[in-house]
């Protein structure tokens, strides 16, 4: 499916640019490629620069929703774009391993916005254009994960882009990826959400939960995580809807958990980390599970960026 998006004009008489995206469903660590077409204005324009970027939503703490450009990549040096004439760019922009996850089941996840940004510099005046909609699909590693949710009944509450680091995990970008779930009856006592996160690498992926726990008469509430490390191989072997019944029922029963330590989320601004690193979890099991649709999960094709500015 081919997504168009006209840039707007340099002033007036000036060049446009269309970004054309050959493809606009892409994975992470994959690449999203396609054609930058421009077209001349009524006089030569000198060029500086053509560059793309890629850019989402992400929360800020106090700060809210700010747009953030998390990969960009030159795609075109200085040259001249003479009066009327067109010059078509070719180009190839890589997908980062961690890049957020914005679609789900063949359905919107709502609350995420992606995004091909178009930079043209033109005699030293920017125009960063608006977005062409991108769209990250799950690995099918990541796929295995989100479908046993699906199966154990677990339903989609929301899904957000946070600020921060992830203490005790490699992580490259500087924003990580919850998608938050509302437990199943038969796993809801004790636990009152569960939030799922994956970093992902070219070899494998962490996979952080965090629970929310419920306070009870003698206990109180608080966050309990596990964390699993898994090469995509075996992910897409390992029985998940086990490993996660399994979990989240330990963290219910207040039963000491064997997947992983309990270091919490780094907060924004330079927040608490939470102690211990995760364990390793990897192995292969029974089948890939069948593929359940989440029921009143997913929102309809997406939220635009709203309150952006250039």
């Amino acid at each position: 499916m081919v997504f168009k998006k006209m840039l707007r004009a340099l002033g007036v008489g000036g060049p446009s640019v269309d970004t054309v995206l050959s493809e606009a469903r892409v994975y992470p660590g994959g690449v999203v490629a396609g054609e930058i077409r421009m077209t001349g204005g009524d006089a030569d324009a000198d060029i500086d620069y053509v560059a793309l970027s890629l850019v989402t939503r992400v929360e800020r703490g106090d700060d809210g929703v700010a747009p953030v450009e998390f990969e960009r990549s030159v795609v075109a040096g200085r040259f001249v774009l003479p009066a009327g004439q067109t010059k078509v760019i070719p180009f190839q922009l890589p997908i980062p391993w961690e890049a957020p996850i914005t679609e789900v089941f063949g359905q919107h996840l709502h609350g995420m916005s992606l995004g091909v940004r178009t930079e043209l510099a033109v005699a030293k005046a920017v125009d960063k254009g608006d977005l062409d909609p991108l769209h990250i699909v799950p690995l099918p590693s990541q796929d295995a994960v989100l479908r046993a949710f699906a199966d154990l009944g677990f339903r989609f509450k929301a899904a957000d882009l946070e600020a921060g680091r992830i203490h005790g995990e490699r992580q490259h970008l500087p924003f990580f990826q919850e998608i938050e779930f509302y437990p199943p009856p038969h796993l809801a006592r004790g636990v009152s959400q569960v939030e799922l996160t994956f970093l992902a690498e070219s070899d494998g992926m962490a996979i952080v939960l965090e629970a929310d726990r419920r306070a009870g008469l003698f206990t109180s509430g608080g966050d309990a995580f596990g964390r699993f490390h898994v090469s995509h191989h075996d992910a897409e072997r390992t029985d998940w809807r086990a490993r996660i019944e399994e979990w989240v029922g330990q963290v219910a029963s207040r039963r000491p958990s064997h997947f992983g330590g309990h270091g919490g989320h780094g907060g924004h601004h330079g927040g608490h980390h939470g102690s211990g690193v995760g364990g390793v979890v990897a192995g292969a099991a029974a089948g890939i599970l069948g593929g359940m649709v989440l029921g009143e999960v997913f929102d309809e094709i997406g939220d635009a960026f709203s309150g952006e500015e250039d």
